[in-house]
C-alpha cells in the first residue's frame, strides 16, 4: 500500500466517523472537525520542534477557529451545515 492510499483509507475512516458522531449528536451541536495542530501555547511549550517544521500557514490559527465556530453558531436553520473540516492551508498529503 503506498502513502498515499493510506492516506485516503484514513480520511475515509475520518469522514465516516465525523458522519456517525454528527448523527449522534447533532441534537447536541457537534459539527466541527478539527484536523491539525492548533497554533496556541500548548503546542509552542510541547514540541516547539513540529511548530518550527510547519512553518507559516502549517497549524491552525486560534482567532481563525473561534471565528468559524461563531458562523456555525449564528448560522440560519434553513441552511444548516453538516460538517465543517478545519485543516491547516499547508497540511502535507
Amino acid at each position: 500500500m503506498t502513502k498515499r492510499t493510506a492516506v485516503v483509507v484514513g480520511v475515509g475512516a475520518e469522514i465516516g466517523l465525523g458522519a456517525a458522531l454528527c448523527r449522534r449528536f447533532a441534537s447536541e451541536g457537534l459539527h466541527v472537525v478539527i484536523d491539525g495542530g492548533i497554533d496556541g501555547e500548548r503546542l509552542r511549550g510541547s514540541r516547539p520542534e513540529a511548530v518550527r517544521e510547519r512553518g507559516e500557514d502549517g497549524l491552525l490559527n486560534i482567532e481563525a477557529i473561534a471565528e468559524t465556530y461563531w458562523q456555525i453558531h449564528r448560522q440560519a436553520r434553513s441552511a444548516w451545515t453538516y460538517e465543517i473540516d478545519l485543516r491547516p492551508f499547508k497540511e502535507p498529503f
